[in-house]
């Protein structure tokens, strides 16, 4: 593709959310104006957007809107209907592609990739009868029960132990198509950060090592301390090969599960920005947010380079409520009197319980002092500080 060059073009984005939020920024420092589409009236990507198109996502008029305004359309959200995208790719460049996001959508589909692809993944099963939940090996237990589609951050999973505990959580699960993954012991998870152009070239961040609460990412440490130099590379090698088998164009986030035994099996993957990847902001000379737009745009992808250790500490809602009642702001006046510290909050007018409202990006010369301030960030917030 010729490339959409800055100060000229308008990039578009399908999702309001943070992330959407953040590529706005990011492509607004290089000089692209950019559109917004998201049904919110208020959402955090249309409120610095130059132009804020609100109405459905499968909106015909609106889809033929953004495409008259903009020259490029990406998205920040794996959930947009890949029939949108599929919709606008026959009127401006889009990336990436509806049939790429079509199988992150949907865990069977994408399991399925990964195997084509040469990656292994958990041992699993696809549930979407009575017949085949009565022919599950007893092997995959006790597993963990997941929706095919729109699961994230928890939603959508069930632990189970036995063949009547999976039969009750398929059951509350609405008999919807589910996969059925064995759980296996883990040492880490970890996460690959990869972009590639519409003209093949591909880059990657260094691998990132990720601790979950509750089915949502808390805290993300890079480089990978306790992680080998082998395991890394393979995470690496395997992350390019699924980018690769997808023929994708845009920024893609791999998930990982090491575990106790040394092998490195894929968990699942993202066709955005990833939370993982926030401390790029600050801790590497491109973000993955202009990654992203250097991908849409069809500019040339740098290889990254991380200048300093990081720490990102995901902010919940939850933090500015207390026992003695809320809402009430953390004491950011100390958190960022801490050196280092780099705060990202998300435009978001009310916290709420597990809502992301933000982030917290911590750099330093060394791994070792970027995680002592990241700790006393945490404690600092009433976060766990046992990371």
């Amino acid at each position: 593709m010729t490339a959409l060059l800055p100060g000229v073009a308008t990039l578009g984005v399908l999702g309001g959310g943070q992330l959407g939020r953040m590529f706005v920024h990011a492509a607004q420092a290089l000089g692209y104006r950019c559109v917004v589409l998201d049904p919110d009236a208020v959402s955090p990507a249309g409120a610095v957007a130059e132009k804020h198109v609100k109405t459905d996502y499968l909106d015909h008029f609106g889809l033929a809107q953004l495409a008259r305004d903009c020259d490029a359309i990406t998205t920040e959200f794996e959930n947009v209907p890949a029939l949108a995208l599929e919709t606008l790719a026959g009127m401006r460049v889009v990336a990436p592609s509806g049939a790429a996001v079509a199988v992150c959508q949907d865990r069977a589909v994408e399991k399925a990739h990964f195997e084509a692809a040469g990656v292994p993944c958990a041992p699993h099963a696809v549930i979407t009868n009575e017949i085949e939940l009565a022919a599950i090996d007893p092997a995959l237990l006790p597993g963990i029960l997941k929706t095919s589609r729109m699961g994230y951050d928890g939603k959508g999973q069930m632990r189970v132990a036995t063949a009547a505990e999976l039969a009750a959580a398929w059951d509350d699960l609405k008999r919807v198509p589910c996969v059925l993954e064995q759980l296996l012991p883990l040492k880490a998870e970890l996460s690959v950060l990869v972009a590639r152009g519409a003209d093949g070239q591909l880059v990657n961040f260094p691998v990132q090592q990720n601790l979950h609460r509750g089915g949502i990412l808390a805290v993300t440490e890079v480089p990978a301390r306790a992680v080998p130099a082998e395991v890394r590379q393979q995470a690496v090698a395997a992350a390019r090969q699924v980018a690769e088998a997808l023929n994708y164009v845009g920024v893609l986030c791999i998930e990982f599960f090491w575990l106790d035994d040394g092998r490195l099996v894929v968990n699942e993957m993202a066709p955005r920005p990833h939370n993982s990847g926030h401390w790029t902001m600050n801790g590497a000379d491109v973000s993955q947010f202009e990654l992203q737009v250097r991908t849409l745009a069809g500019l040339p992808l740098s290889e990254p380079r991380q200048h300093s250790a990081s720490v990102m500490l995901n902010l919940l809602g939850d933090l500015w409520f207390s026992d003695e009642g809320g809402p009430t702001p953390p004491a950011w006046d100390r958190v960022l009197g801490l050196p280092g510290t780099h705060l990202h909050l998300y435009g978001k007018a009310d916290a709420r319980h597990g809502r992301k409202m933000g982030h917290l990006n911590i750099t330093a010369a060394t791994p070792e002092a970027a995680h002592q301030v990241a700790v006393q960030a945490a404690a600092i917030l009433g976060l766990p500080t046992d990371f």
